[in-house]
């Protein structure tokens, strides 16, 4: 059965040039003390993947790419598959510490991947040995996948079907993955009918569609117009440049109950608020010291995840991407953090109200019925060096991840970061992923963008306590209500008092008592 690339799933191919690698890598340190015998060998990891490789259609195909990008790349079967052909290792040099692994996660990141090969590999770094936080002798694993293969939540999800919930080797999703036909070429003469026909019909679906959505497309238009265009509200930034091949890592992690405690200080907001409000303090920090922070605020893309959201929706464990976006005002122009918080909280309501994202959605379905050639031009074109547009600064992803512990080969998983594709003029992405109680903020940007990115890892510490610190303002206590009183019964007349009874009897209605005669 022949499957081909969704529109969605093949511009990521469309866009990738050498400076801007479209693949997507999970970051995940184990601890090897919990497995049998206290250690984890190269080749157990090599077994356990093996393993596992049935649990997704993603790992064992390949692309298959027509001349000129005719048509939309379809995925087949490798036949010349190798587990050992996707899995390599190395160690650090000494003394192991934080900062050198950060050079080779982000080194590993900058390469590009065999696209002639199943999109996916495994990188094993050893020697763990002086980082705050981890047990001496752990090691990580970098898994990196491309985006046309997969999107946030359904890398995910082949992740924690790759993973175990125990040091005994349960796997953590039970039930047996799906037999799927995994596809096979077409013919040359089959591809080509297939492509004339998509050729043709296009302009009708497209017309059809456009129509459908007319009303939606207007009103976005209208109040992109209003604006003043997609560039504005954004302010230009050291982020808003070409860039480079070199890209760079760091990242810091806290607690999820942290989180909650900040969510709590205001009414209403959500984990993924706190998230965009340490890093609008971050950023607030950082350009301040440059002397680059802009009187408007910064402003975020933020995905939405589409899956089981929308009609005919699919679930995690389906390879793919199935995402929107909506633009979020980060509030660097807010000194108080929980202030921001509370900006922040009011923006994104009102944007869910209103389906912000709608505009991403809009061209998302539109885009699946423009011509493979043709989509592949004007994508290459759109995000190129010349013709980016600045529509964010930056980008913020929060994946929620497995709240219990999860095990590779008996080694137990300890912390978790992520890392993502950057854009001309969009030199930032933030990963936030959750694991066990915590979650990651994982920096990703480009050496001439962000050099000291150390320092603006710690503008993310110094933001988060902030918010932890911060005391919300005391509500001002509301005015009690008066009661209506009583109306006045009508009393008897009373006689005059003897003189020497004068004063007891003023003494009792003082104090409200009446006396008997």
């Amino acid at each position: 059965m022949l499957k081909q690339l969704s529109a969605q799933d093949a511009q990521f191919l469309y866009t990738q040039t050498a400076n801007n690698l479209t693949h997507i890598m999970g970051v995940y340190i184990y601890d090897p003390s919990t497995a049998p015998g206290g250690f984890v060998r190269f080749k157990d990891i090599i077994r356990h993947v093996e393993s596992r490789v049935d649990t997704s259609p993603l790992f064992k195909r390949r692309l298959h790419r027509l001349p000129f990008d005719l048509d939309h790349p379809y995925w087949v079967e490798d036949e010349h598959f190798d587990i050992e052909a996707h899995i390599s290792h190395a160690r650090l040099p000494e003394p192991g510490d934080w900062r050198q692994f950060c050079i080779a996660v982000a080194r590993y990141h900058s390469k590009p991947m065999d696209m002639n090969r199943p999109l996916w590999d495994i990188y094993v770094i050893e020697g763990l040995d002086r980082i705050p936080g981890i047990p001496k002798g752990s090691f990580a694993m970098l898994h990196r996948v491309h985006h046309a293969a997969v999107d946030g939540a359904s890398g995910a999800h082949a992740f924690i079907a790759m993973s175990d919930i125990d040091a005994k080797g349960t796997p953590a999703i039970a039930e047996p993955p799906p037999v799927e036909d995994l596809g096979q070429a077409p013919s040359g003469a089959e591809a080509a009918a297939r492509a004339w026909a998509a050729s043709l019909q296009s302009p009708v679906k497209f017309m059809n569609a456009l129509m459908k959505m007319s009303p939606a497309i207007m009103a976005s238009a209208r109040k992109s117009i209003s604006e003043g265009g997609m560039a504005a509200g954004v302010p230009e930034t050291r982020f808003n440049v070409a860039v480079g091949p070199h890209k760079m890592f760091d990242g810091t992690t806290v607690a999820l109950a942290d989180v909650g405690a900040v969510r709590r200080k205001v009414p209403g907001a959500t984990v993924n608020d706190v998230v965009i409000a340490t890093v609008g303090g971050a950023l607030r920090k950082y350009l301040d010291r440059h002397g680059e922070l802009p009187k408007e605020s910064l402003v975020a893309v933020a995905p939405i995840n589409l899956r089981g959201k929308e009609k005919a929706a699919g679930k995690a464990s389906t390879p793919g991407n199935q995402v929107s976006a909506m633009s979020v005002p980060v509030r660097t122009d807010i000194a108080d953090p929980l202030e921001r918080l509370a900006a922040i909280r009011d923006y994104t309501v009102a944007a869910k109200e209103a389906k912000a994202g709608v505009s991403a959605r809009i061209m998302t379905d539109l885009s699946q019925h423009i011509p493979g050639a043709t989509m592949a031009a004007v994508a290459r074109i759109v995000t190129s060096e010349r013709f980016a547009v600045r529509g964010t600064n930056l980008f913020i992803s929060n994946v929620p991840g497995a709240q219990v512990p999860l095990y590779l080969a008996g080694a137990q998983l300890v912390q978790q970061h992520g890392l993502a594709p950057l854009a001309n003029n969009m030199g930032l992405f933030i990963a936030t992923p959750s694991y066990n109680g915590r979650i990651a903020f994982s920096i990703i940007s480009e050496r001439a963008v962000l050099p000291d990115i150390a320092f603006f890892r710690q503008c993310v510490d110094d933001s988060f306590a902030e918010l932890m610190a911060a005391e919300p303002a005391a509500e001002k206590p509301k005015a009690a209500t008066a009661r209506p009183k009583a109306p006045a019964r009508p009393r008897a007349k009373a006689k005059a008092p003897a003189k020497g009874r004068a004063k007891s009897v003023a003494k009792g209605n003082a104090t409200g008592k009446t006396r008997k005669k």
